[in-house]
Formats: C-alpha cells, structure tokens, sequence
C-alpha cells in the first residue's frame, strides 16, 4: 500500500474508551444470538429469530390473512397515488415518497399482486388464480412467514449491521472470500444467516448492504443469487418429503459441496460476471478499502475497522427509527411482489405444460449421468424455478427410485432461484438483476450443479 494511503501513526495508535468497546461488543453479540446461534426448536435446530418469527406468526395467526391483503392493496392504492397523482401535500413526506414512489414496471408488479390477493382473499374470479396450489399456496403458506421475518427481520438487522460486527468478520474473511467467489469478506455473515435462519434474511441483509454502498452491483448480485442459501430446517422438509429422512447427513453434506462449486463457478459466467463494479449511485468503490495498512496485523486491522463503525454507530433512537424503516421498506415493497410473482409462477407451473418442455432438453443429460427414472426426473427439474417445495412433491408421488428421489430433493435446494420467494423477494429488491437473468442463474446453477449431485447420490444411495 502506497505512503499516500497509508493512515498516519496517529491513526495506528489510536485507542477507544470502553463506551465504544461497549457499542461494537453488546449490539454485536445480540445480533450474533438472534441471527447466527444454533438453539433447539422442537426436534430441529433453527435460529431465535425464526424461533420468534414463528411465535409472531402464531399470535396474529387469526388476523393474519386479512392484514397481509390489507397491505398488499395499501401499497397497490398508495402507490396509484404517489406514482401518478402525485400530490405535493404528500410527496414532502420523504418516507412516503421512498415507500410508494416507484417507477412503472414496480407500480404494475404492486397492482398485480392486489389483485390477486383480493381475488384469493375473497375467493372469487378464476380457480386458477385462486387455488390451494396458486395463489392460495402463496398467501396463505408462505406470505404469513415472509411478514413475520421482515417485521422481526426489518427492526433487528441493525444490530448486525451497524455496530462493526460485519466490517470485523468481513476484513478477517476477505482473503478468503474474495479469490474463492470474487465477493467481500462480510459476505460470509450473509450466508451463515441464510444457512442457519431463512434464505429470506441473507436477500433482505444483501439488499440493506447494497443500498448502503457496501456492495457493488456485480457484488450484490452474486451474493443474492448465490449466499441466500436455503435452510438446514427446510432441508429436513424437502429430504422428508421425498420419504429419505435418513439420509440427511449425507444430503446436506451433497447440498453443501454442489452449493460451492456453484458458488465459485457460476460468478464467473455471465450474466454476473458482466455485471458492474459500481456502487447503487455509479460510483466506484475505493479500491484500498480491503488493503491491510503497513505495520499492523490483519485481525488489529480488523478489529480497528469495526471500533471505527461502532464510534459512529446512532443511538438506540436512531436504530430503532431505521429498523421500524427497515420493516416498512420490506413489507410494503416486497409482499405485493412475492403474491404477484410467485401466483405467475405457480399458475403456469400447474395449469401449463411449458416448464415440462423446458425440462425436455434435460433428458439426455440424465440419461448421460445414468439417473433412473430420466424423463419423469427432467419433468421436475425446471418446476423448481416456479416453487422450491414443488420437485419433491411430484418427486414423491411419481417416482420409485431412491437415487432420483435423492437428486430432485438436492437439486430443488441448490437451484436456490425459485420465482414463489427469492426470485420475487430479489425482484423486489434493489439488487440489480431481472427476471431473464434470473431464470438464466437458474439455468447455470442447475448444469453445474446436476453432475455434482449425480455422484454423490450414485456413491450414496445407489
């Protein structure tokens, strides 16, 4: 690192009284409990944030339906308003305007998505709209989730991000991070909150990072497409649903190996690796950022960075005004995508043959791996793009095989893009990609990962 970059022996040398240790360690250590810390629920491991997204589920369980519809039109009807009308009396509002104030496309998504909720809700119109397989499945099975860890999600991830927890883990983890998948070192807290909580979270913490320039475009996309990973607790789902519960340990160890080797291949092809090196203004990052000063070791240099966050770290008022903006942002900009996406996607996968044709293609390359059962397997591959949950559903009442069985349960989870959660969820987001480019990922993610998963479960199973 150039003299001219270096910081002055001032800056080496200097120390932070115990109310800055306080505000790094305290704020830090709680966010790593609530987010990051295995605890027991039930029969399953899972994080205290799911564990108290579920009791928030379950206490507004009787309302729940109604209030989530509620939201999804407020945003439809507010969005008319901000986006159309735009009257000065409510365009001052600076929260207002960033909440509903959205270009075209978005504003089409958000009245979509009320339709749709208002046709499910009231269960009138067409049945394909409407079903316990559509927009019902949607509303009802995933939206109550979704609500529950954006409000809990929204109010607690500054405690992650605010107090020098992320620039500590993401210095020390940088020369792992960036030469292995080409993404800062912050982004392992991503992923290790994806893997242990809800893939939902890791988007939601990726999206907060981008908007606050700690991300490029290119970075952002790569982490949302790529560290969002799926739980260890809906694995249990998707191996018990395909009658396998016994072969979880060597299931997710094949989950784990085929997630890495997407994760260090797919970043170099397009389209990511086209994307930009910008941040969500156009700028460039600073390129010394990551780059250890002279004459101090990586973990000090670690250590300094995050006290330095923590320093400037609001207080209690100012953290919890941006967590209730947090929360806001997630449920108002995201639901309506997540019940407009995910009803398409879910109508098209139940009422159209288009995702078998797409599967077609898939045949030989089965075939090539020796997976049983080709056809009937290459039939539910491309479905997952639609709902993760669906592979292994048509996996159990279609095919006989343990083998195949064993790869549509591990492929549904490594293709991480489904269009019903974190297609919609990332849709919804800043991080710049669209939905072609999704289905793209998908596509890669699921070429590179298919011979990886047909080995294990040759070794494994047959």
């Amino acid at each position: 690192m150039s003299k001219l970059n270096s910081p002055s022996p001032q800056q080496h040398q200097k120390s932070y009284d115990l109310r800055v240790w306080f505000a790094f360690l305290v704020p830090s250590l709680i966010g790593v409990f609530l987010f990051m810390t295995p605890v027991p629920s039930g029969e399953i491991m899972t994080i205290p944030i799911a564990v108290m997204a579920k009791a928030v589920q379950a206490s507004f369980a009787d309302i729940a339906l109604g209030l989530i519809a509620f939201v999804i039109c407020v945003a439809g009807v507010m969005s008319i308003i901000f986006s159309v009308l735009r009257p000065k009396s409510l365009t001052k509002f600076r929260l207002l305007n960033h909440l509903f104030n959205v270009s075209w496309i978005w504003l089409v998504t958000r009245l979509l998505g009320m339709l749709f909720v208002l046709l499910t809700y009231f269960q009138v119109g067409p049945h394909a709209i409407t079903s316990e397989n559509t927009g019902l499945l949607v509303l009802k099975d995933l939206l109550p989730v979704l609500f529950s860890v954006f409000i809990l999600a929204g109010l607690l991830l500054p405690l992650l991000l605010n107090f020098g927890l992320l620039e500590l883990v993401g210095t020390l983890l940088t020369k792992v991070m960036r030469p292995l998948f080409g993404v800062p070192g912050r982004s392992a807290v991503n992923c290790v909150a994806s893997w242990l909580g809800d893939g939902s979270v890791g988007i939601l913490m990726t999206a907060r990072q981008y908007e606050d320039k700690y991300y490029t475009q290119r970075e952002a996309a790569i982490i949302g497409t790529t560290f969002s990973a799926v739980s260890i607790t809906f694995c249990l789902v998707v191996i018990g649903q395909v009658k396998l519960e016994y072969l979880f340990a060597p299931f997710y160890a094949t989950v784990c190996l085929a997630g890495v080797v997407a994760a260090i291949i797919v970043p170099r092809l397009p389209p990511l690796r086209f994307k930009k090196d910008l941040l969500i203004d156009g700028t460039k990052p600073d390129v010394n950022a990551e780059l250890v000063p002279e004459g101090k070791t990586l973990f000090k240099h670690s250590l300094d960075v995050a006290l330095a966050k923590a320093e400037k770290a609001p207080g209690l008022k100012g953290t919890l005004k941006e967590g209730v903006h947090n929360a806001l942002d997630m449920v108002f900009a995201v639901l309506p995508v997540v019940m407009a996406v995910g009803t398409f996607a879910l109508i098209i996968a139940e009422y159209t043959p288009v995702f078998q044709y797409l599967g077609m293609p898939f045949i030989p390359f089965l075939e090539l791996l020796q997976v049983p059962e080709a056809e009937a397997a290459a039939q539910t591959i491309m479905v997952g793009f639609a709902d993760m949950f669906i592979p292994s559903i048509l996996a159990a009442g279609s095919i006989e095989s343990d083998v195949t069985r064993f790869i549509i349960a591990a492929m549904s989870v490594t293709q991480l893009i489904y269009m019903s959660e974190v297609g919609a969820l990332l849709l919804g987001s800043k991080i710049p990609v669209n939905i072609l480019e999704l289905f793209t990922i998908f596509i890669l993610r699921t070429l590179v990962t298919l011979p990886v998963i047909a080995l294990m479960a040759h070794w494994l199973v047959g």
